[in-house]
């Protein structure tokens, strides 16, 4: 208890994620001479739009480089609005949005700003590996709902109805999903939002940052139960569709009550987010939205091509995926086997450290996301990078014993 360096027990058991973790060993084999491909991480290839940097560079030679209002400029603000009323058919006043630096902070704020110590989160699994470890460090608990590739990687309203307990807060949704690529329907909303109307003390956080990069019909919750808005809080931002992810740029929408309390709690975190970024992000959604069904296009493709090639390996079965840009491949069929390098493959993690070893291929275990026995590939990457991997995969697989 003299060390003034000492972990405070509310990250006690918080690390670096998994999905870091083997971004940087990759890098750091690739830095040391190994021909490494890396299939970790989500951030798409293409490039920020060349409009969008070119009205970032007008705003930083125009002077836009002060702080801007804590809940982010009003252009951006109602850009936002509208940009949700064009895309989702509903239209938030600009006091019901909040720009924040990336939309893990949107949902960050939240839970900072409304758990009391115990209370409850509900997340469906397999989660992005940050759900449970933000609902952690505010207080609260995240509660787990196991789902499987069966059920579509989704909720039901039966599993939803029986979790709910006094302590239940929030229920977290991703749709699309990361790392499954799973796409809610609007049947399968309802359903969700009917157990909810007969819980008033639950709120619905709905992550919706991949709504853009989706290759089925696309419903946000907020438009299946336009009723609940007064506690959805809605996640999104320019990360994933417009390949801005270093810009850091994503919004929360939700009732005025909650966002004052999120921008409060970013008041005194971070204040307002950088003022370049906010022009960045004003230009990518007033722009030509074409861009957006082009590389939609162009991940579908990708998308087919590795689940056509991972399935092909006899011992890796590959569903499909409606969003994102991820596939959640079983690779328990590779369990009991011996990889090249000697190692006895027991779990998820042994294939994925195999493969990397052997290979040179870096894929994230689905340990990470809460359900073992899977692996999360991101096909957000060149095509030759991806050829080049599914082919490595298949040598791994084949030379298994």
């Amino acid at each position: 208890m003299t060390d003034p360096f000492r972990r405070a027990a509310r990250i006690a058991t918080v690390e670096l994620s998994e999905i870091l973790q083997i971004s940087e060993a990759a890098a750091a084999l690739k830095k040391a001479g190994r021909d490494v491909i890396s299939l970790g991480t989500g951030e798409p290839d293409f490039p920020t739009p060349a409009p969008v940097i070119d009205a970032a560079y007008q705003a930083a030679q125009a002077g836009q480089t002060t702080y801007t209002a804590t809940a982010g400029t009003a252009e951006l603000r109602a850009a936002i609005a509208a940009d949700c009323e064009r895309v989702n058919g509903y239209r938030p006043a600009t006091a019901e949005v909040i720009v924040c630096t990336g939309a893990k902070q949107v949902i960050f704020n939240a839970f900072f700003a409304t758990l009391e110590p115990g209370e409850e989160v509900i997340i469906g699994a397999p989660y992005w590996t940050s759900y449970p470890d933000m609902v952690g460090v505010c207080g609260g608990r995240p509660v787990i709902l196991p789902t499987t590739a069966d059920t579509g990687f989704a909720i039901t309203a039966d599993q939803l109805s029986a979790a709910i307990t006094p302590k239940t807060r929030w229920l977290l949704l991703n749709s699309p999903g990361n790392p499954s690529g799973a796409v809610y329907t609007a049947a399968q909303l309802q359903a969700l939002a009917e157990v909810l109307r007969d819980h008033p003390h639950v709120g619905v956080i709905a992550d919706e940052i991949y709504q853009h990069i989706c290759y089925v019909p696309y419903t946000s919750f907020r438009a299946v139960a336009p009723d609940l808005a007064e506690r959805t809080l809605i996640v999104n931002g320019v990360s994933k569709s417009y390949a801005m992810t270093g810009w850091r740029i994503g919004w929360g929408i939700a009732p005025k009550r909650l966002i004052d309390a999120m921008i409060a709690v970013q008041g005194q975190i971070t204040s307002g987010a950088s003022s370049v970024s906010q022009a960045a992000a004003l230009a990518a959604l007033t722009g030509d939205q074409q861009m957006l069904a082009e590389r939609n296009d162009d991940f579908r493709a990708r998308r087919d091509m590795v689940q056509a090639a991972l399935n092909a390996t006899g011992l890796i079965r590959c569903g499909s995926a409606d969003g994102a840009f991820y596939l959640f491949p079983d690779c328990t069929a590779t369990f009991g086997k011996t990889a090249p390098n000697g190692v006895q493959i027991e779990k998820d993690a042994d294939f994925c450290r195999a493969l990397l070893d052997c290979e040179g291929v870096a894929l994230v275990p689905g340990r990470a996301f809460g359900v073992p026995g899977h692996f999360r590939l991101s096909y957000a990457y060149s095509r030759a990078s991806l050829t080049e991997a599914c082919h490595r995969i298949a040598r791994f697989c084949a030379a298994l014993k």
